[in-house]
């Protein structure tokens, strides 16, 4: 492609980090006015280009042209005045500021020294006008959805006049009516002429609104592809380097026994959750299903301490425990991944050996003298296990990709000897060979006799890895189904508050 027809053209853009050479001598085009969609596995490269092209990183090895011109942003200030603006997965708001103030924050409008603030209303509303979204401009920003998040930093974008625009995992923490609203804008843009850098996990999204797509594979490119060429399973292939199942499935026999090994019953929480029970069996994984605003994520935390409620009970092997802190939970062999793992499910400047030990110091500990020895030697053992990469214990946690930073809280609880895990969206964001690695260890630990909850919000992880599942709707469990009955229909019925 000639770099005068295309937006940006990548020219042998090479970046490397100790220890780790994150792209090496990538070259594609993208061409105008296009949603060109980038994809690879956690670790692939994805978010380091992009990094690059938005002046995040100024040191790279090769070009970046932009509309024929080479570029080199020394921050993302320079890349936005050149008309290249990125919208992260997690959108980042000054709650106790308006719509339209967190819009033009930092480039209010003014009249003498005085912010104008009519004029600075007028534009955020013909920004949302543009997107044709509903938001009113002079809500505060605290109470706003995920998806409202979205569009703001979109109008964000949008104010800048840009002409390209990213979009990294936009629709991570968006329900559907969000996911639909959101593609109506990317049309919009398109029409408009703008560029769209899309990265997503979703494949079907990329299927409904890319037009190319370029693969990354450890940091090396793969091929750039019209999408109505290939199929889902060609692109996992490429992706990858090897077949792997896109939908989660289980490879092994259901091995869970009549035993019940923890059981709940009446747990509420006021305005949040009302009159939550379960049982759940020896060697289950045990599935919560629900929409966005289920309140699963509520009650988990309350079963494992982490948030208080006001009412329920709890029995571990029949014996009844109070579990007011995460402290009680982890003594009753009970262990919690977190959806958020990177502010709630590791210390992010620590090293993958601290993270991973933090759990089970005492067993790295004697006569109160902590063993670094054998705090690293069972991380090395865990970097066997769940193949974690790189496999260096005194790699910084938070310089891993998603997927590998969540097999380090999984190696974390793991170090614990937890009976029975509790894992919420434990493969939001991870890419289908991370995917397959964790659902393969799964089935190991429940194999072992351990016992697992998992929330989802991934129908395909929901129907094809749990025993039984729990549909919530509003904080109620609307439905109990045996792995017989799991069907998308029927999930969904219960989960949309069908019977309820």
């Amino acid at each position: 492609m000639e770099s005068n027809s295309s937006a940006i053209v990548f020219e042998n853009v090479t970046k490397a980090f100790p220890g780790v050479k994150a792209l090496d001598s990538v070259s594609f085009a993208v061409a105008k006015g296009e949603v060109h969609a980038l994809l690879g596995e956690n670790g692939a490269g994805k978010s380091t280009l992009l990094n690059i092209l938005h002046g995040v990183y100024g040191e790279f090895g090769g070009r970046v042209l932009l509309n024929g011109d080479s570029v080199r942003f020394k921050s993302p200030h320079d890349a936005i005045k050149r008309g290249m603006a990125k919208v992260h997965q997690e959108v980042y708001l000054v709650p106790d500021m308006t719509v339209a103030q967190n819009i033009l924050l930092g480039y209010e409008p003014k009249r003498g020294t005085f912010i104008d603030h009519a004029r600075l209303r007028s534009i955020a509303q013909g920004l949302l006008d543009r997107l044709a979204s509903k938001l009113d401009i002079d809500s505060k920003a605290g109470g706003l959805s995920a998806g409202d998040m979205q569009m703001i930093g979109i109008a964000k974008a949008l104010m800048h006049e840009v002409s390209v625009i990213s979009l990294d995992e936009p629709t991570a923490s968006l329900s559907d009516k969000e996911v639909e609203s959101l593609f109506k804008v990317i049309g919009e843009l398109k029409s408009q002429g703008i560029t769209i850098l899309y990265v997503s996990h979703r494949l079907e999204e990329v299927f409904r609104i890319a037009d190319q797509a370029t693969i990354l594979r450890d940091g090396r490119y793969i091929g750039t592809y019209p999408v109505r060429e290939l199929t889902r399973a060609d692109m996992i292939k490429r992706m990858v380097g090897r077949d792997v199942s896109a939908f989660a499935r289980r490879t092994r026999p259901r091995v869970f026994t009549e035993e019940v090994v923890l059981g709940a019953r009446g747990y509420s929480k006021d305005g949040v959750f009302s009159d939550l029970g379960f049982e759940l069996k020896k060697g289950e994984i045990l599935g919560f299903s629900g929409l966005v605003g289920a309140k699963r994520t509520d009650f988990m935390r309350a079963l494992f301490g982490a948030d208080p409620k006001d009412s329920g009970k709890l029995e571990l092997h029949g014996i009844p425990v109070d579990i007011r802190t995460p402290q009680d939970a982890l003594r009753a062999g009970i262990g919690l991944i977190p959806e958020e793992r990177k502010t709630q499910g590791v210390i992010r400047y620590m090293t993958n050996a601290d993270n991973i030990g933090i759990t089970g110091l005492k067993n790295f500990s004697r006569l109160g003298f902590l063993n670094h020895a054998r705090k690293k030697a069972n991380c090395v053992k865990f970097i066997g296990i769940l193949n974690l990469n790189p496999k260096d214990p005194d790699y910084v946690t938070d310089r891993l990709s998603g997927g590998n930073q969540q097999k380090v809280v999984l190696a974390k609880w793991l170090s614990t000897k937890a009976d029975i895990l509790i894992l919420d969206e434990p493969t939001k964001g991870i890419d289908v060979g991370a995917k397959a690695e964790i659902y393969k260890l799964l089935e190991d630990m429940v194999a072992e006799g351990k016992s697992i909850i998992i929330v989802s919000s991934e129908m395909s992880e929901i129907i094809g890895m749990c025993d039984r599942v729990c549909v919530m709707h509003e904080g109620v469990i609307t439905a109990r189904l045996g792995y017989g009955e799991l069907t998308e229909e029927t999930i969904l019925h219960h989960a949309m508050g069908g019977d309820l």
